[in-house]
């Protein structure tokens, strides 16, 4: 998967919104305005940030030596740093849906409510 591979799909999930809030190559995609994943533009190879539970986050680390790392300049307890170009489309896309429910999941009732509005 490439990087517009990437941004395309997590532009397929619910209240997403994509944005530059830290420089302009920094793209941070948010659902009800918490981030799950970003990614550097001008990264080579391209890697993405996406959000990880702990527990898995060291299996997949460990299963995946050197394309999934602690998250970089994240807390690497809670996030990833993965080469999208060296894990399957497959995998991927389950890490960014793994993200994205880690997220929906923390948001109060009231805004899993207004998400729950935007799927109808």
């Amino acid at each position: 998967m490439n990087i517009e591979d990437f941004r395309a799909y997590c532009l397929t999930k619910k209240g997403i919104t994509e944005e530059f809030p830290f420089d302009e190559r920094t793209l941070v995609f948010k659902v009800m305005g918490k981030m799950f994943a970003l990614t550097s533009l001008e990264r080579l190879p391209p890697q993405v940030n996406l959000k990880c539970n702990p527990e898995r986050a060291v299996v997949l680390r460990e299963e995946y030596d050197e394309v999934i790392i602690p998250g970089f300049h994240m807390n690497k307890k809670h996030w990833n740093t993965i080469e999208i170009e060296r894990v399957s489309p497959v995998v991927l896309k389950e890490l960014i849906d793994h993200s994205y429910d880690l997220v929906v999941s923390k948001l109060t009732k009231k805004q899993q409510a207004e998400l729950e509005k935007l799927e109808e």
